[in-house]
């Protein structure tokens, strides 16, 4: 079967907090990881990602590993930045995919070194040659693009997602866009589906809580329990917990927001965990643009709306308040009396400067702790992948 590896380019590789800790194909855009939605749209296996020297040992669920040695000719190499719409291509003999003028994937004529495309300089548009098929989808130029095209590729993906025949599984709709239950999902009574907007899908063995409001454009990952409140424009990924109120946001998947809260236009890494009562800004008091962390520093992001991003791993404590635009390194523990800064590093224990360190042992003591709760064992490798992460903590 044809094969496909995920290229994190030199731009890939600034996306703060997340790039520290998972290659650009792992993260969610939309309802799927980028790295599934490549595999809908080549009809392709992915078999390694092309990232960051210190990614080299990543493990994850059915993630493939780092490439090493030879690409075989006929390989594809996208570009990991790029999320595709979920349609299948005909890509016939095509060699090139195009994505709004730019090249997104590559087929390798002949055997290609890994070791070519390994310090993320190498631009796919480069490697232009032979005839091309253009694609729909979106190009990521910094990780707060996972919210500003939120709302787009929900509508799109959502409406893709949903069979021609339908099952709303005694939810009770509002609206005339599409709701969709999978088989296995269990809906409690007194749930609210609003597809005024836009479609809601539930997957297969989410678990609906009674007096939960879903506002589409939605989707609930497999496995996900959602314990009440209104969860709008969202994207949660599998075996999640999430109660209150959320809206525009992702969580890439076993994650937990289990209490009441609000969360808007935020990112939230695996096995991040949302204290009682922690409470994301999503607008300044001016209604002016927001600036974030990227790239060493603060950077204008063209968004009048937009939260936190949340890296792996971090957790605040009860009653935490994280204010417009924050980066919260993966790792973090961040609890306290005080508002803490927009930008909380790798690793970080406290509220604010001088910050504690979060040391690799206890960490990884804690990370064992919280996987097992998901019936998840630490990888055998993850004491060196994590010392590997802890070591560049600080150029993050």
């Amino acid at each position: 079967m044809t094969q496909f590896v995920l290229y994190d380019d030199a731009q890939a590789r600034t996306f703060a907090p997340f790039a520290l800790t998972r290659p650009c194909g792992e993260l969610r855009a939309g309802a799927m990881l980028i790295r599934e939605r490549w595999a809908l749209s080549l009809g392709a296996t992915p078999s390694g990602f092309i990232g960051a020297p210190h990614l080299a040992r990543f493990e994850e669920f059915d993630a493939p590993p780092a490439a090493r040695g030879t690409l075989p000719a006929g390989t594809w190499v996208v570009n990991a930045r790029c999320a595709p719409a979920l349609a299948a291509l005909s890509l016939g003999d095509a060699h090139v995919v195009r994505v709004g003028g730019h090249v997104a994937a590559v087929r390798l004529a002949s055997p290609a070194e890994v070791a070519s495309f390994a310090d993320g300089t190498v631009s796919l548009d480069a490697m232009n040659i032979g005839s091309a098929v253009d694609a729909d989808g979106w190009w990521l130029t910094h990780a707060w693009d996972l919210i500003g095209h939120l709302n787009a590729m929900l509508l799109a993906d959502c409406a893709a997602l949903v069979p021609a025949s339908t099952n709303a599984a005694g939810m009770t709709v509002l609206g005339t866009h599409a709701v969709h239950a999978e088989a296995g999902a269990a809906i409690e009574p007194f749930v609210i589906a609003d597809a005024s907007a836009g479609a809601i899908v539930v997957r297969e063995g989410a678990h609906i809580q009674a007096f939960t409001r879903l506002v589409g454009p939605c989707v609930i990952g497999a496995h996900s329990t959602v314990m009440g409140g209104r969860i709008a424009g969202s994207s949660i990924g599998p075996k999640v917990k999430v109660a209150g109120e959320m809206s525009a946001s992702i969580m890439i998947g076993h994650a937990n927001k289990g209490h009441d809260g609000f969360v808007g236009h935020s990112v939230i890494g695996r096995w991040a965990n949302f204290g009682a009562g922690t409470i994301t800004s999503n607008l300044k008091n001016s209604y002016g643009e927001v600036t974030m962390y990227a790239a060493g520093a603060q950077r204008p992001t063209g968004l009048q709306f937009l939260g936190s991003l949340v890296g792996d791993h971090a957790k605040t404590g009860i009653g935490t308040r994280l204010s417009t635009g924050s980066v919260i390194g993966a790792g973090a523990n961040v609890f306290g009396t005080r508002m803490p800064p927009k930008v909380v590093p790798p690793f970080a224990w406290g509220d604010g400067e001088p910050w504690e360190t979060f040391e690799l042992a206890r960490f990884l003591t804690v990370a064992e702790r919280v996987m097992a709760r998901r019936g998840v064992t630490l990888p055998a490798d993850a004491a060196s992948f994590w010392h590997g992460v802890f070591a560049r903590r600080e150029q993050a």
